[in-house]
């Protein structure tokens, strides 16, 4: 028996942060990174707050490492705050998340409602049980998974997502992509998912490019903001891959990008899991042969439809100035082959591992991770 919950109560399309006027007389705390709160990002929240006593914590850093979290929980516990709203990007949650989460299981204090506003366009974190926190002594990521740790609320304005500059739009863009690939190949997919994946895949296709292009256009904006939650639905449901699991890796190790680490590796794993040379159609080919269709791209076989895919996200990642190496991204070749061993059991370990649509190796993790290196 399968099960299809959508928790978080979504908000969106332009001036949804309207919905923050129900929080009324009330504690909050508003969680961002210095450079949103110096932004002007805050007082878009706050003009919706004026009856309320508000807290702001300020700290959260790309990959949130633990000490973040532990001062955030301290700042939580003395603020005693009803209602907690993340503002940012995925750190911004996610160290919110962490927050809540942890304070709670604690018993320090616990939220009554929490709010999601992302910034950018890629986690889908704002309707997720899932949380990455790092720890920057081991140089390692650790994804947190619970059904607690999904935010209440979640709100998608596209106003707030005018102003990311290409390359992060690009980077969170190809991150979704990468969800809504991995969660449509999930061995847990199911006719749910996949509708939210493969709609995610489409508005991707089309109006990613074009918001890179043109950031002020509203329209963009809005269907890749919704293409992101719409992939982060489904993962939430079915979980991701190895695309993820090396990420992580390679990102606790090297602090490249989360979405740029993604799109580096998607067309290397598409082809992993096709697994053409087995000689047989896998299943994860013949839905890969459905998004290529579903794009429009020649699907007339199972491998020129595949093919076709990987070509697609290598166009995809040169319009967007990034980099098909880690060499090539000043990453030392030397450095990444003495570590390559221990990222690749890193990624094995690592929780997304587990819903991959082809049960990998360790040897098969070394091979992408070498592939992608440059040597």
């Amino acid at each position: 028996m399968d099960n299809f919950k959508l928790k978080s109560n979504l908000f969106f399309g332009r001036d949804s942060l309207c919905a923050l006027d129900d929080i009324d007389d009330a504690n909050v705390i508003i969680v961002c990174d210095e450079f949103i709160r110096k932004s002007g990002m805050v007082e878009k929240i706050t003009e919706h707050l004026e009856r309320c006593t508000v807290h702001i914590f300020d700290k959260v850093v790309p990959d949130p490492p633990t000490e973040v979290i532990a001062e955030g929980i301290n700042f939580l516990s003395e603020c005693r705050a009803d209602y907690m709203i993340a503002v940012g990007g995925g750190s911004a949650i996610d160290a919110a998340k962490g927050m809540a989460y942890m304070a709670w299981k604690s018993g320090r204090h616990t939220i009554k409602c929490f709010y999601a506003v992302p910034t950018t366009s890629g986690t889908g974190s704002e309707v997720t049980q899932f949380s990455v926190i790092t720890n920057a002594e081991k140089g390692m990521k650790y994804p947190l998974v619970d059904e607690a740790l999904q935010p209440h609320v979640a709100i998608l304005d596209p106003e707030l997502v005018k102003s990311m500059p290409p390359n992060i739009t690009a980077d969170t863009g190809m991150d979704a992509l990468t969800h809504a690939i991995e969660s449509y190949l999930s061995t847990k997919s199911n006719d749910f998912t996949d509708a939210l994946a493969e709609k995610s895949v489409t508005l991707l296709m089309r109006f990613l490019p074009y918001a890179y292009a043109h950031g002020d256009d509203l329209e963009a904006r809005e269907k890749v903001h919704n293409a992101a939650c719409l992939a982060g639905m489904s993962f939430n449901m079915v979980g991701l891959g190895i695309n993820h699991s090396i990420a992580h890796a390679i990102g606790a190790k090297f602090h490249i990008p989360h979405g740029r680490a993604n799109a580096l590796l998607l067309p290397h794993v598409i082809e992993f899991n096709a697994f053409l040379e087995s000689g047989t159609e896998t299943v994860a080919a013949r839905k890969m042969q459905r998004l290529s269709k579903l794009i429009g791209l020649p699907y007339s076989s199972v491998p020129l439809a595949v093919s076709s895919l990987c070509s697609k996200v290598r166009d995809m990642n040169r319009l967007f100035g990034i980099p098909d190496t880690l060499a090539k991204m000043d990453i030392c070749t030397e450095n990444v082959n003495a570590i390559r061993r221990e990222m690749a059991e890193a990624a094995m370990a690592d929780v997304c591992t587990q819903t991959n649509p082809r049960k990998p190796e360790l040897m098969d993790i070394e091979g992408i991770i070498k592939r992608v290196t440059g040597v």
